[in-house]
């Protein structure tokens, strides 16, 4: 491919007016477990050969560098740290889905358009969500790196990500507060908490869970998830198995809005609700980012556990949401339509018909609970990642990710005491439409961009210096795509069309991406077209090579991927000393791209 002519200069060459980059400070967190550095033989040019008096060990500088490490907060995920098999990482993946709020969110769209509409609008959004996850799934898992980092070089630049960051992360309090409101019902039912206090409770009681990192999450879910699949599935079993006739009459109902039949504007306002959860992926990939490296030998588990635990986890998510349709017609003439959509109420009324009474209000507490504690570690550890990836790239500050599990959690309970379980599919009716426009862009950026048109560097990038600050090609398709369907889902372009906004948001962000890269020739991808070091970056198997260099700035190893030369010392800088670079000291020049 031919040179690309040089873009205009951007913000970072403005940096660099300092000698002195400066690392963040802040209190570190508390972590049991710091992996080791590989011990691979380092590049020649790998030695400091000037440390920056700021980050001597021990200093709160080195500590809040440390703190990333305990499971590579905003970084690559390097090859040393992950030693888990894919199966385990699958596992661990998939347990973070076994939250109540899909029996919810089928309830609702079940009692008011019927069940014919529902099933329908569970599996458009089903297919969306699978065709729209697989690139990111696949990106994840063979470059190590999470959502963001993907975003970043997928059509929206260093600092344009940022936008996404923050959809990201108002997805996790939305889905904690939410799968707290569920809690909080009930721990009202089994033990008379009032809501505020039960919110209060499953708000507090993850804090100890999600300081830790992927190492104590992996144990958590792995050894909860065959206790969860059994409190779900056997009273579903149990009911069609022993009354066939709950099955006819979930088939026939007709909902409060419907006629029986089939229709366009039902199903795709049920769709835009379902679509709410297509940034799910982003969690997921906050565990598949530790899979091992795909060889040879394990390409077979390593697809079967990407595959499963990437888009896959939508096929058991539009499961559940099914079985909401289905719970809340079987227990709707005993408790009315408000109380149908809880799931508390919902597996109460499943226990209830084939257990004997003394155990079904504490097993249906259970189940709640265990989901709630699964999904919400979840919520809390990937909203922290995201909240502390966009802060520290604003600010060149990085405060700790405990300070973001509090700030996260802050909002989620915010939300809990505003009860926002009343008003559910408005709220994620409007969600969706900006999550759609996000993981549709970075999607198509990937599958079209990348690999048809060849505009977009396969390989990706998530360095300072390496890509411009705003990416025309991601941005814009973003911001029209989620700004048109909110005015439609808004009303603003006439009732008729209301229906129609998560499509919009989607056909808009498939066409402007590639449309956009075409008119600006891919330019504004890469800032420069090397890091200044020899070594590539991936292996010959094509996993991200594991040779290991020195930080001159912090003095710990990273691997390849991690790290880019320094323009004013002979030596090279983690992606963390280069994001918090307040001056742009060590941030590489701009020259023009090749890739």
């Amino acid at each position: 491919m031919a040179p690309r002519p040089t873009p205009p200069p951007d913000a970072e060459d403005a940096d660099r007016e300092s000698p002195t980059a400066h690392l963040p400070e802040g209190p570190p967190m508390s972590a049991t477990e710091t992996p080791q550095p590989a011990q691979s033989p380092r590049h020649p040019q790998s030695s400091p050969t000037a440390t920056a008096p700021h980050s001597r060990p021990g200093s709160p500088a080195s500590q809040a560098t440390k703190e990333t490490l305990e499971d590579y907060t905003l970084r690559f995920a390097p090859r040393s740290y992950r030693h888990w098999t894919p199966m385990v990482v699958a596992t661990t993946a998939l347990g973070g889905i076994a939250y109540m709020a899909d029996f919810s969110i089928g309830a609702g769209i079940g009692l008011a358009h019927g069940t014919g509409n529902a099933l329908v609008a569970i599996a458009v959004a089903a297919v969306v969500i699978f065709v729209t996850g697989f690139p990111l799934a696949y990106y994840g898992a063979r470059y190590n790196i999470d959502l963001d980092l993907i975003t970043r070089g997928s059509g929206f630049g260093y600092y344009g990500s940022v936008l996404t960051g923050v959809i990201f992360a108002s997805f996790t309090f939305i889905f904690f507060a939410l799968e707290g409101s569920i809690m909080a019902q009930g721990l009202k039912l089994g033990l008379g908490l009032p809501l505020w206090l039960g919110y209060l409770v499953s708000t507090l009681m993850v804090i100890p869970l999600v300081i830790y990192g992927m190492k104590a999450l992996s144990k958590l879910q792995v050894w909860t998830t065959p206790i969860w699949l059994l409190l779900m599935v056997a009273p579903l079993v149990y009911l069609v198995a022993t009354d066939p006739g709950t099955v006819d009459r979930f088939l026939a109902y007709a909902g409060t809005d419907g006629d029986g039949g089939v229709h366009t504007a039902p199903v795709l306002l049920g769709a835009g609700v379902c679509l709410s959860l297509i940034a799910q992926i982003g969690e997921q990939i906050d565990y598949l980012r530790f899979m091992p490296p795909k060889t040879e030998a394990n390409k077979r588990t390593w697809w079967t556990a990407v595959v499963m635990a990437g888009p896959g986890w939508v096929v058991l998510g539009a499961l559940k949401q099914a079985i909401g349709v289905f719970l809340a017609v079987y227990i709707l003439a005993e408790v009315g339509p408000a109380a149908a959509t809880e799931p508390i109420q919902q597996f109460r009324g499943a226990f209830d018909a084939m257990m004997p009474s003394w155990l079904v209000v504490p097993l249906a507490v259970a189940l709640v609970v265990i989901s709630q504690i699964k999904i919400n570690v979840t919520n809390a550890y990937s909203g922290s990642l995201a909240w502390t990836n966009s802060f520290t790239r604003v600010t060149r500050h990085y405060p700790g990710r405990l300070v973001f599990v509090l700030v996260n959690l802050a909002f989620a309970l915010v939300l809990m005491e505003a009860d926002m379980f009343s008003f559910l599919n408005d709220i994620l009716g409007f969600y969706s439409n900006c999550a759609i426009a996000w993981v549709v862009t970075v999607a198509t950026d990937i599958g079209v961009n990348k690999y048809l048109l060849r505009l977009s560097p396969l390989a990706p990038e998530f360095r300072r210096g390496m890509l411009y600050a705003v990416n025309p090609v991601g941005v814009v398709a973003f911001l029209a795509a989620s700004g048109l369907s909110i005015a439609m889902y808004f009303h603003a372009l006439g009732d008729t069309l209301q229906p129609y906004s998560p499509v919009a948001a989607a056909v808009i962000a498939f066409v402007l991406t590639p449309l956009t890269a075409i008119v600006t020739k891919g330019r504004y991808y890469l800032r420069r077209s090397d890091d200044g070091i020899a070594e590539p970056l991936l292996d010959a198997d094509g996993n991200p090579s594991a040779t290991t260099y020195d930080c001159h700035v912090c003095r710990l190893p990273y691997e390849r991927p991690d790290v880019a030369a320094c323009p004013t010392h002979d030596a090279v800088v983690c992606s963390l000393c280069l994001s918090t670079d307040t001056v742009g000291d060590h941030v590489l020049p701009a020259r023009p791209s090749t890739a």
